[in-house]
């Protein structure tokens, strides 16, 4: 079986065909530039390079958020109209889960996060029991002091993984001290190779009803909604 990946829900940009559950080949860039101009040209290009032709695809794997909003509506959208065009199934996994998975020979809590601004982040708590990644605290858009004094009321070591991690190590490592494991570099970047082998075993999501994981609106939407609410 051969699996395309797509992950554009951050600033990460990766791709990736796995045949069965070995990666056979990954584009990886982390730089702030369009998505949306660069992401077919990446996988037409992967393709190449692994002497695949779209109709030899079983599956697309695509990270569905949370993180930007343009960046999961590209990748979304991307992901659905190739499943489509070649009737195949398409699943959708979580990004916070895909960055979960650098944590896989780590005994305690991992939490992986994405900045949300105004103190607040995306976040959820998992940890790998009997090779399965299970999740421990479900996901949210939560202030980040709450999350840690959770974390430090339930007394696990926890790994933390994110490409924003600098924003608040800080406060980290204030409050959980010992407790707290802030690995180098490259473990906070998402794995398009990863991403595959989450949504490998998942069931295929409806192609036209999968829709993103933001966890919060959009401003503009809350901002409308809000509005409606105040005219009752």
């Amino acid at each position: 079986m051969y699996v395309l990946t797509i992950d554009t829900s951050n600033q990460v940009m990766g791709v990736a065909i796995l045949k069965d559950d070995v990666v056979i080949g990954e584009i990886v860039t982390n730089i702030a530039k369009n998505h949306s101009v660069r992401l077919m040209p990446a996988i037409e290009q992967l393709m190449q390079e692994v002497s695949l032709t779209p109709d030899q695809l079983n599956r697309i794997v695509v990270a569905k958020g949370p993180g930007s909003y343009t960046g999961v509506r590209i990748g979304l959208s991307t992901a659905k109209s190739m499943a489509w065009a070649l009737g195949i199934p398409v699943v959708g996994v979580s990004s916070l889960e895909v960055l979960a998975y650098q944590g896989r020979f780590f005994d305690g809590y991992i939490c992986p996060f994405f900045d949300a601004r105004r103190g607040l982040v995306f976040t959820g708590i998992y940890q790998w029991k009997e090779d399965k990644l299970n999740l421990v605290y479900e996901e949210k858009n939560i202030s980040m002091e709450e999350a840690l004094n959770k974390l430090k009321k339930a007394g696990e070591k926890t790994l933390f993984l994110s490409p924003d991690l600098a924003l608040h190590k800080e406060r980290i490592h204030d409050v959980l001290e010992d407790l707290a494991v802030l690995p180098d570099g490259p473990y906070h970047l998402a794995n398009p190779g990863f991403l595959g082998l989450a949504g490998l075993n998942k069931e295929p999501d409806n192609t036209h009803g999968l829709t993103p994981n933001y966890l919060r609106l959009a401003e503009a939407e809350a901002n409308w909604i809000k509005a409606q609410e105040e005219k009752k």
